[in-house]
């Protein structure tokens, strides 16, 4: 492969690195995270953690546990059988009104108008739902998507 910056040592590290916080995230969305507590675990200071952790993946750590959050009260949501206070608390949230607000700015609409819409996908395979519902923190993106798709 011909990049077009040098990979050195250093950088490969902290790609590492980088992973591994973004694994935790995955992994622990659920629990109280901060980005001080993620930067302890990889032994780096918080903003040295977010400087890099937005160069390799584009959003700030903060961004990207929220994302995960939602996603899962998305899945959580579908299934019906959830408050949307429970769903909040379930995925981590601390706030009704934080989830609430955030949940309606990545997916377009509240989470009690999501889990009344989203009982018309009951039987769709779970890779499609999540593929077709996954939330896009880029708007404009998603306009772009949803104009391709619309003429197509």
């Amino acid at each position: 492969m011909n990049y077009s910056w040098p990979v050195t040592d250093a950088r490969l590290r902290e790609l590492k690195l980088m992973r591994r916080v973004r694994d935790r995230i995955d992994r622990d969305y659920a629990q109280p995270l901060d980005v001080e507590a993620l930067a302890r675990h990889v032994h780096l200071s918080a903003g040295h953690l977010s400087r890099q952790f937005k160069a390799a993946f584009g959003e700030s750590p903060y961004s990207y546990l929220m994302t995960r959050r939602i996603e899962r009260a998305m899945n959580l949501l579908r299934r019906g059988d959830l408050s949307v206070t429970e769903v909040c608390f379930a995925v981590g949230c601390s706030s009704l009104g934080t989830f609430s607000t955030r949940f309606t700015e990545l997916v377009g609409i509240s989470p009690s108008a999501y889990r009344k819409l989203s009982h018309g996908m009951e039987g769709l395979p779970g890779c499609i739902t999540k593929q077709v519902t996954r939330p896009v923190r880029n708007r404009e993106a998603a306009d772009e998507k949803a104009s391709l798709a619309s003429s197509a």
